[in-house]
């Protein structure tokens, strides 16, 4: 308790509602605790005596300490940092030939992407009420598209089949509990390793996108697997435009610019149409040709129409036992397996990050009401899936929207509805380069770095599990990886240390499914 004329205190814990806030009383000479009860009561009745409308009640707006305003310019915000992902995804999935030689199809699979990643990010806001967006998941897609199509050599309807089923099991363990009682087993120094992780993985996904970081080919008879730029130079105008994209939103985060990472993809994308008109970089491959300093995705320019109709021919176009019986029982359950132990821990990684990253965590960095969340997510699956967009799942680069002041699902409302439109305006929305977007995935990789605070890296047995977290998830292009090498190490160290009474045995059971997970390739050999 504060004593007249003693030290300025913090009082924690003030409940508002449902929330949990911090409130500031400084202690007076003249007023000591009574006045602080005083204030405390008047803001207190002041708050609970507030106008507020549906929407702040539905998604607990002011509970959050945000506004409709807010969600609304981040919703838009989180859009712009994931549309990529609708045209990356029919590069990966619409252009991979099936054993039977067809192919799914560019436009496609861009009309299904933008469609289940808008029905199922306005799903998750309306029912979990967190602004994270859902869309194909980034190496799950590959997974479909490399292992069960190219090399286990499944048709597509067949490989989306398993997907499906793949989402149904995850929304069972997710029904069941199951899915939160892992959630709630992780170390805290693995949880924000995890956010750590994911925030230099998305990091990674903007340095390389932009072409700031680039591939080395094994041909270039080089060990070195990643360069700066081209030969170890910023040779390229969608580079030069991406670094002027990073200073600008840096420059408006330290000014605390609302809306600032906003404004910044707006602004690149203005210096990138007119660096395109000027210079005319032209696209990364043109006529079947490589381009090294074109622009990686979208070439930024005036569109020649504003909308279209989505061709969604694709939806419904799934097969659920036609796996099974092509490759096997045994053979297809493992590559079940394989995605769902995949699926579960991605999305649930990206959620504790992102959580942590709005402060919308407890004490013990879980977030409230996580399993309805989890629920909603899993059938990100089934959805996607049922409509050979592959698995739909929380994105990390909701991470943007989250920056600019996203804290509930009225967010993700925006987003989604932004996501179905594109299926209409494709032309509209693709004169946002890449190059735009990739400086706000930078600086929150920045923004996120910072729970590697939370670390305890003066104990080995901490300190080891949690960097190859860190590190695996960008260097391999993975969370689940990531996830996957922590577990193990952090139950192998952790036991070393004598804390093996400490470790949930959740962990023990996780790790174990990770050891099989890494070797599923031997042993999916082994049984066909």
């Amino acid at each position: 308790m504060p004593v007249a004329g003693g030290p300025h205190q913090w009082h924690l814990c003030r409940r508002q509602w449902t929330g949990c806030r911090r409130v500031a009383f400084s202690a007076s000479p003249a007023g000591g605790a009574s006045q602080h009860r005083n204030r405390f009561a008047v803001m207190t009745s002041k708050n609970a005596t507030e106008p507020r409308g549906v929407l702040d009640r539905y998604f607990s707006i002011s509970e959050r300490g945000s506004t409709i305003a807010t969600e609304i310019r981040a919703g838009v915000v989180t859009f712009f940092a994931m549309a990529y992902i609708i045209i990356l995804n029919p590069l990966i999935l619409g252009t991979t030939e099936d054993v039977n030689g067809n192919t799914l199809g560019i436009p496609q699979v861009a009309a299904v992407t933008a469609l289940a990643a808008g029905v199922m990010t306005i799903a998750f806001g309306l029912i979990a009420r967190y602004p994270f967006g859902i869309a194909a998941g980034l190496g799950l897609n590959t997974l479909v598209a490399v292992t069960l199509v190219a090399s286990e050599g499944l048709t597509w309807p067949e490989a989306m089949g398993l997907v499906v089923i793949d989402g149904i099991v995850i929304v069972i363990l997710a029904v069941s509990g199951f899915r939160v009682a892992v959630f709630r087993a992780i170390p805290q120094s693995m949880k924000a390793a995890i956010s750590v992780g994911i925030g230099m993985f998305i990091a990674m996904i903007g340095l390389v996108d932009a072409g700031f970081v680039r591939r080395i080919p094994d041909a270039a008879g080089t060990t070195v697997p990643v360069t700066l730029g081209i030969d170890g130079s910023i040779a390229s105008w969608p580079t030069l435009v991406f670094i002027i994209g990073v200073l600008l939103c840096g420059i408006l985060v330290v000014r605390g610019v609302r809306g600032g990472l906003f404004i910044g993809i707006l602004g690149t994308t203005i210096v990138a149409i007119i660096a395109e008109a000027i210079f005319g970089a032209g696209a990364s491959f043109e006529d079947g040709e490589p381009n090294p300093e074109g622009w990686s995705l979208a070439v930024p320019g005036i569109p020649d129409s504003f909308g279209g109709v989505p061709d969604l021919s694709l939806v419904g176009a799934v097969d659920l036992i036609g796996a099974f019986t092509r490759v096997g029982v045994l053979a297809a359950s493992l590559l079940v397996f394989t995605l769902v132990l995949a699926n579960f821990f991605d999305a649930m990684g990206t959620m504790t990050a992102l959580g942590k990253q709005g402060n919308l965590t407890d004490a013990d960095g879980n977030l409230p009401d996580i399993k309805k969340a989890l629920v909603v997510e899993g059938a990100g699956a089934i959805v996607g899936g049922a409509v050979s967009a592959s698995s739909n799942t929380v994105f990390a680069d909701s991470s943007a929207g989250v920056a600019d002041g996203a804290r509930t699902g009225l967010a993700n409302i925006v987003t989604g509805g932004l996501f179905l439109l594109a299926m209409f305006l494709t032309p509209l929305y693709e004169i946002v380069p890449i190059e735009a977007a990739a400086p706000v995935l930078v600086i929150v990789g920045a923004m996120m770095m910072g729970q590697v605070r939370e670390i305890d890296f003066s104990k080995f047995y901490i300190a080891l599990p949690a960097f190859l977290t860190i590190v695996t998830m960008p260097f391999t292009y993975s969370i689940a990886n990531g996830i996957g090498v922590g577990f193990i190490m952090y139950a192998v160290m952790a036991a070393a240390a004598g804390k093996s009474k400490q470790i949930h045995w959740l962990m023990w059971l996780v790790a174990a499914l990770f050891v099989v997970f890494f070797g599923i390739d031997p042993i999916m050999a082994a049984v066909s």
